[in-house]
């Protein structure tokens, strides 16, 4: 009867869009009528977050003026901090005097953009101040996602517990789970699996889900089935993180060169883990075939 009496959820469909990765379906179906002021701003905090994970960073900054209400200007400070190194120091040194500020300082969406860009840093213990006291299912699952970057799938099988008694069926508390299940590996890969599978059968199959099918798929060492998935996420998006390192990953299983996904990876993604991982790899044989010669 309280879900009733609260009236219906006019971003729910928006919400699901964006969690499952489906970015241009939730800016095309963002135009909701008869919206109280809060939803707008959230419903336009998730549009500018799906232009964000297109890659759009200077349409958000150039779109969101000093005058936008603070969940928009936490937004704003995310896509400034992605859009390049230049501009890192000056969007987390903008985040902290927003964070400082009493007034504005425990805003969730702020808070969580705080957690998203100190966990882009690796500054874990950082993220968890801004993002530990919850107060959101979103807060909740980046909690797990830091945890879980920590290696401590301890505490973020207990912070998935909470977000199971507040809705076990919500599409990040099962995203969640499929993350911890992955982190725990054995059993648990398949159920993961299966979470995935259900959400590409109920939803727009985007890269997020064929990247989530894949890694099970790896794990498992169906490295032929990852590859399938992983192909058809590249048709998606050519140049998303994730497909093409798991693409990486996948050819050396498989015995094939791995070098044209490295090379579309450096060429776009610079600063990725995979990135970094392989020219030190690079430099250390180099060194090594110098001493040899």
């Amino acid at each position: 009867m309280a879900a009733l009496a609260a009236g219906p959820d006019h971003l729910f469909n928006l919400r699901n869009s964006f969690y499952l990765g489906a970015y241009q379906a939730a800016i095309n179906n963002s135009e909701l009528p008869n919206l109280s002021p809060d939803d707008a701003v959230e419903r336009d905090c998730l549009v500018f977050r799906s232009y964000i994970a297109l890659g759009s960073y200077q349409l958000v900054i150039n779109e969101i003026d000093s005058s936008a209400a603070t969940p928009l200007q936490a937004v704003k400070l995310l896509a400034l901090y992605l859009s390049g190194p230049d501009y890192k120091e000056s969007a987390i040194s903008s985040l902290k005097e927003l964070l400082a500020d009493p007034a504005i300082g425990n805003n969730p969406t702020l808070r969580l953009i705080a957690g998203t860009i100190f966990m882009h840093e690796q500054d874990y213990n950082e993220a968890l101040k801004y993002t530990h006291a919850g107060g959101n299912l979103e807060l909740d699952a980046l909690n797990v996602q830091i945890f879980l970057k920590m290696h401590r799938s301890d505490y973020a099988e207990r912070r998935l517990k909470e977000m199971q008694k507040i809705d076990e069926d919500h599409t990040l508390t099962q995203l969640a789970t499929a993350w911890q299940n992955l982190a725990v590996g054995g059993s648990k890969i398949q159920e993961a699996y299966l979470i995935f599978q259900d959400f590409s059968e109920k939803s727009q199959v985007t890269s997020l889900i064929l990247n989530g099918k894949a890694v099970c798929c790896i794990h498992m060492g169906n490295f032929d089935e990852a590859e399938t998935l992983l192909l058809e996420a590249l048709n998606k998006d050519a140049k998303d993180p994730e497909t093409l390192a798991n693409l990486v990953v996948c050819c050396l299983h498989l015995g094939k060169p791995p070098s044209r996904f490295l090379s579309q990876l450096r060429l776009a993604h610079p600063d990725h883990m995979l990135v970094k991982r392989a020219s030190v790899a690079e430099a250390d044989f180099e060194r090594a075939v110098q001493s040899v010669a």
